[in-house]
């Protein structure tokens, strides 16, 4: 039953299937009930909170900290255990927190169900809970109605219905019961249909409930839903990509220091394990994981004053690596507001004035609060005579309706009468086609002569320009009448004298255009997927600059596209028009095989499953529905288009500031792996021991990476493409890491060295070479983070760029002086006092960084911006 294409049966198919006079009686519909099923959306099997909670500490480089917290315990270093198991158990809260997208979005689903429905049973119209509602049953429709499950209508009185939230179509439908469908009908064509969650906005209607529950085509998408999963986004792939790396690293060394601390002098085991197991820890920075999830949360509250709402927090990066923006038209790209833009009435000024007051008179919007309020075509023109500086209220309260004929989709017009300065005029308003059939006059400065043929051909000509712009057109003509006729009298519709033609559209935003030019700029390829018609599309496209040289295609097109096709196809696409819930999921599945990063817009119940889907899913705070919320990963609080833009530049600063983060890091910590394997390998003593390295890694390091996560956005951010393939670890970036932590473990080496007396300095030792390579060590990786400021721009123009890494330099270099001078803290980390010439020797070799990386940048030897 619920399978069948109904839109394309008769309506003598349909009074076969049920009593429409009477309805089911009470033996049908528990029959109906047991069959089909009830009319609720049944919800996925929730996981578990242990459940939830374990799949926090799935990641490789949570594993890896927590193996390293355990050993640190081991090794007597609680206070490095506690530190590691905090930054864990962070993460995992905060991964716990933002888990269940799909449960919030099948229970808005859920709570989008009309409470009460009409229906016709053993022959009476009864109220009844919409979840009691069964196949079979006829359902009455009037304005205001939510629809609460499919029906085939099977009577319609000028039944109009909005459905933007199941199809994306911006004005409401017209719908007919004696249409008979073809098969390969979309979802917006097939007006004998009426679809849960759509809303009655005009007229009156009948139909025979055909899908409840699960078989509606809300019940498809809930499916969708349950099926599309929760992917990883790409922050998250390559924080783990770099933890599986960081662990083979860190057992490498960890290893080989072992082995050849061993063999090279014969250490005490346990000794030589644990400057092997420190050095390993430290390789693995600890820190990035709370530093990222640090810049993600502050970047969510940068973009909350942006408009921008971020539901978690990973999606803030995603943004800055979207290749593809998806976006739905009305709404986003459009006002999501029918507006006058467009008129024609011959050049004519006396035709001008009469066209505004008969659009404003013939007309059943209303103003409450300062807000017109009716059908969108209506209100439109309410607006458009507002515009035009006319006093609407005083002029709808003097030339007071007396009489009127209502529109009906049978002759695409509506009549009405008013009282104008003791005169009688009835204005009709319609489709072009429908308002010339009864017009016989042409208004003419004023007054009427024949309309010729010639008349008509022009009066066409400017409805043919209007409708190529993807306007909709709508014609007015005026009639004097001698009295005010009986009601119902269709012949007041004869003899009319033709006024003019208005054209109206969903007009684009503004902002948009320079929003899309910005996009393009950046390397971000922009699309529209609608529901709307292919022609209104397409004319918006061309305006926004979107549609370049690509092709327009429709759902039908795709209906007849295999998905390899598709994927052949999806790059020379720019617009997609009266598409399904499907249709967006496979062209986002298109661009996803191309290796794609997708960003997807949407505000309608239809809309869901590919806000889910997508890499990043943006909804419309004002007119989303709660289930495209649900769905989404990021909600726009002004529903603009360009907002995705502006968080695209955010999510690229965040990007950034994470890879120089982990630029830091690694570098520092590779530095750290320097200094101990050549001395391992060439058996020159001991520069660093565990609680050097440790309190470096762990202390050191932090804040200026932290600090370097709030760096300012460079200027030509939206200048450069997006790279898809670079990981957390390119070729430039580990290009950078490696010869910066050469530079820092060969400056701590010289350190130790020297102060050891192995290198030029007779009155050296052993712990003198020890002190002096820690100091070097810890303060060169201090002067090195402003290196980190830009890998093109000399530091000299961007070392005060951000004040929080001055501040986290300050206080870092006060830590490192009180273990330096306070003699317990000195005791405690097995240091001596420096003379003044071992602190010039330090203080030279700690600001080396500067120049050294300085050269690079000027002989472009630091590797590209990706």
């Amino acid at each position: 039953m619920t399978d069948q294409k109904w839109y394309t049966k008769s309506l003598e198919d349909v009074r076969d299937f049920t009593n429409v006079e009477s309805g089911l009686t009470d033996s049908e519909i528990k029959e109906s009930r047991n069959k089909y099923g009830e009319n609720k959306l049944e919800a996925e099997a929730e996981r578990s909170q242990w459940s939830r909670l374990l799949d926090q500490f799935k990641d490789t480089m949570i594993i890896i900290l927590f193996i390293a917290a355990i050993i640190s315990f081991f090794l007597g270093d609680e206070i490095e255990s506690i530190i590691i198991l905090a930054i864990v158990f962070l993460n995992a809260y905060i991964g716990f927190v933002q888990e269940g997208k799909a449960e919030q979005a099948l229970k808005a689903l859920q709570e989008m169900a009309s409470p009460y429905s009409k229906v016709i049973r053993n022959g009476k119209e009864v109220s009844i809970p919409s979840s009691e509602v069964v196949v079979g049953d006829v359902l009455v429709l009037e304005a205001g109605d939510l629809v609460s499950a499919d029906i085939r209508l099977i009577q319609t009185n000028s039944l109009k219905i909005q459905e933007a939230s199941l199809t994306g179509e911006s004005v409401p439908v017209d719908k007919d019961s004696h249409y008979v469908g073809n098969d390969d009908d979309v979802l917006g064509d097939r007006k004998n249909m009426a679809y849960s969650s759509g809303m009655v906005t005009y007229g009156r209607g009948l139909g025979v409930v055909v899908g409840v529950g699960m078989g509606t085509e809300v019940g498809k998408i809930a499916k969708m839903l349950q099926s599309s999963g929760n992917e990883q986004t790409p922050l998250q792939r390559k924080l783990d990509e770099l933890g599986k790396q960081l662990g083979i690293v860190a057992l490498a060394a960890c290893g080989l220091i072992f082995v050849m601390t061993i063999l090279k002098d014969n250490s005490d085991i346990l000794e030589a394990f644990m400057t092997a197991v420190s050095l390993a820890v430290a390789v693995i920075p600890e820190g990035l994981p709370a530093i990222s999830t640090i810049v993600l949360a502050m970047g969510v509250n940068r973009l909350v004053e942006k408009n921008a709402i971020i539901r978690t927090l990973p999606s803030v990066e995603t943004l800055g690596s979207a290749t593809v923006i998806c976006s739905d038209k009305t709404g986003t790209l459009t006002q999501n507001k029918m507006t006058v833009v467009d008129f024609w009435n011959d050049n004519n000024p006396a035709n001008k004035e009469q066209l505004v007051i008969g659009s404003l008179l013939c007309n059943d919007s209303r103003l409450i609060d300062g807000v017109w309020v009716g059908d969108p075509t209506e209100t439109a023109l309410s607006e458009w005579a507002q515009n035009e500086g006319h006093d609407t209220q005083k002029l709808l309260d003097e030339y007071k309706r007396i009489n009127e004929i209502p529109f009906d989709s049978g002759r695409k017009r509506m009549t009405t009468v008013h009282n104008i300065d003791g005169k009688i005029f009835a204005f009709t308003k319609g489709g072009v086609d429908e308002v010339l059939a009864v017009s016989t006059h042409y208004g003419v400065d004023g007054t009427a002569r024949p309309l010729t043929q010639d008349d008509v051909a022009h009066i066409q000509k400017a409805n043919e320009a209007m409708a190529v712009k993807a306007l909709r057109v709508l014609a007015l003509s005026v009639r004097e009448l001698t009295s005010n006729p009986h009601e119902g009298d269709i012949s007041i519709e004869s003899n009319l004298t033709f006024v003019g033609l208005v054209g109206m559209i969903d007009p684009p935003r503004p902002e948009v255009v320079d929003a899309v030019k910005v996009a393009t700029r950046a390397g971000i390829r922009t699309v529209m997927i609608t529901g709307d018609h292919a022609i209104t599309a397409e004319a918006i496209a061309r305006e926004i600059g979107m549609l370049e040289d690509h092709r327009v295609v429709t759902g039908r097109d795709l209906d007849n596209m295999s998905d390899d096709e598709l994927f052949e196809q999806v790059e020379h696409i720019g617009v997609y028009a009266r598409v399904s819930p499907e249709d967006k999921m496979r062209i986002i599945k298109a661009w996803k095989r191309h290796g794609e990063i997708v960003a997807m817009t949407g505000d309608g119940v239809n809309d869901a499953p590919a806000l889910k889907m997508a890499d990043i899913g943006a909804a419309m705070g004002i007119v989303g529905t709660e289930v495209a919320k649900g769905a989404a990963d990021m909600i726009l609080t002004d529903d603009n288009f360009a907002t995705v833009v502006t968080a695209v530049e955010e999510g690229r600063r965040i990007k950034d500031n994470i890879m120089k983060a982990v630029n830091y890091l690694l570098s520092c910590n590779v530095g750290e792996l320097i200094t101990l394997l050549v001395a391992v390998v060439f058996n020159l003593g001991v520069p660093l021991i565990p609680i050097h390295i440790l309190w470096v890694n762990l202390v050191t390091d932090s804040l200026p990476a932290l600090a370097l996560g709030v760096d300012p956005a460079e200027s030509d951010i939206m200048d450069r493409k997006p790279n898809r393939d670079a990981g957390l670890l390119n070729k430039s970036g580990l290009w950078r890491i490696g010869y910066q932590g050469v530079m820092v473990g060969c400056l701590t080496l010289f350190a130790f060295l020297y102060g050891s007396g192995k290198l030029w300095n007779p009155e050296g030792s052993e712990q003198m070479g020890q002190t002096m390579a820690f100091t070097v060590l810890a303060f060169s990786q201090l002067v090195h983070a402003y290196n980190i400021h830009s890998p093109r721009k000399s530091v000299f123009k961007t070392f005060f760029k951000n004040k929080w890494l001055v501040y986290a330099t300050i206080a870092n270099a006060i830590m490192m002086l009180a273990v330096l001078f306070v003699p317990f803290l000195r005791d405690i980390f097995q240091l001596i006092e420096l003379d003044l010439h071992h602190w010039e020797v330090v203080i030279g070799l700690a600001l080396l960084p500067l120049p050294i990386v300085e050269l690079m940048k000027l002989f472009k030897l630091n590797g590209k911006v990706d």
